[in-house]
């Protein structure tokens, strides 16, 4: 017996060649700064589809995401940075071995930022996921500010709070965007197996999901670490693009962004994730004037940093309060919903030309 040819499958495969291929011309023939935001928005998705697979699948509120992100981040730099530019950059103490002579290749560089994030996913998800609800909250928390202090007080390997500089900028919107795909595969495959089933059921009822057999500590650790391999290598991809890190980059207001854009596109819905990570990033940059001088009604009104991040909160808020289902609730794209679509408008449009050749006899 032939298997059945899948037109789903091919057509998915079309959608993804199609989009690879329009990074391609975007990266020779948009400005930089257009095809810096369509970078930012391959990253911010990123961050939103592995925070759902642990928060939107499997009901775990991880705020470690920054810290995660920071180790992948820091990881790539150090990886990718030459020597020369190490000795020349650490001014309180010396670059310590191997940092200071190891330089390697970006494709290796990022699959170990994703690596040394799950490493540190592992360490972190050990002794947090045994905890629940708002226990959980804070022992990430914790974890994300330990990392941001740690890298702080290392310079001998991070440079401390001076931050690195320099660092080589290889990928570009191909890459970050054949990334969002990968990730986006491994995470609905993930979902559609019986680990996936088992993620749901101890997101809707962790009680029900133990009685019928599910190793709780098991999936949640599971889903916790492919969630840090996933966000290394976002944090990798965002050091890449900005050519410089430093701690602060990498505090809570990281993880607040994240949360607002699944928040914005809905919670368990990949398609969700990818929308509104393109209007989270949109929005974020449209609102960069609050942070400086504007006028209302012919009045100066003075700019203070921060007030773009207020205002992005406020948005979260209104979001939490009014609208918790988000842009797609938990909704997917799907080919079929697609050709429903289609047949309905064809459908209504026969039942149109019909009524109306009716009425024209008449």
């Amino acid at each position: 017996m032939k298997p059945r040819f899948n037109v789903q499958w091919l057509l998915s495969a079309l959608g993804v060649a199609a989009v690879m291929l329009f990074m391609y011309w975007a990266d020779r023939n948009l400005d930089p700064y257009k095809a810096r935001l369509l970078n930012l928005w391959a990253i911010n998705a990123i961050f939103a589809v592995t925070f759902n697979l642990i928060y939107g699948y499997t009901g775990q509120f991880s705020l470690a995401h920054a810290g995660l992100a920071g180790v992948g981040a820091y990881t790539m730099a150090l990886l990718t940075m030459s020597p020369v530019t190490k000795a020349n950059m650490y001014l309180l103490e010396p670059p310590m071995w191997p940092i200071s002579v190891v330089r390697w290749p970006f494709l290796p560089s990022l699959l170990a930022s994703g690596l040394v994030a799950a490493l540190f996913g592992l360490i972190a998800g050990g002794p947090s996921l045994r905890l629940r609800g708002d226990y959980l909250v804070m022992a990430t928390f914790g974890f994300s500010e330990i990392v941001r202090i740690v890298i702080s007080g290392l310079p001998s390997i991070t440079n401390g709070a001076l931050g690195l500089k320099n660092i080589p900028k290889i990928a570009n919107n191909a890459w970050a965007w054949g990334m969002v795909i990968l990730t986006v595969f491994v995470t609905k495959r993930l979902k559609e197996s019986s680990y996936g089933r088992a993620l749901r059921a101890i997101g809707g009822d962790e009680i029900a999901a133990e009685a019928a057999g599910v190793n709780l500590f098991s999936h949640k650790l599971l889903a916790f670490v492919v969630s840090a391999f996933f966000t290394g290598i976002g944090g990798a991809l965002l050091a890449n693009l900005l050519t410089a890190l430093e701690p602060k980059l990498f505090s809570s207001a990281l993880t607040t962004g994240v949360i607002t854009t699944v928040v914005l596109g809905g919670i368990g819905s990949l398609t969700g994730n990818i929308i509104g990570s393109g209007i989270y990033t949109l929005l974020f940059e449209l609102l960069r004037t609050l942070d400086q001088p504007w006028k209302l009604a012919g009045y100066t009104i003075p700019g203070r940093y921060g007030t773009r991040v207020f205002a992005i909160s406020l948005v979260l808020l209104l979001m939490m309060l009014y609208y918790r289902r988000g842009l797609m609730g938990r909704n997917e794209f799907t080919w079929d919903a697609v050709f429903a679509r289609i047949r309905s408008v064809l459908t209504r449009g026969s039942a149109s030309s019909a009524e109306t050749a009716e009425q024209g006899e008449a």
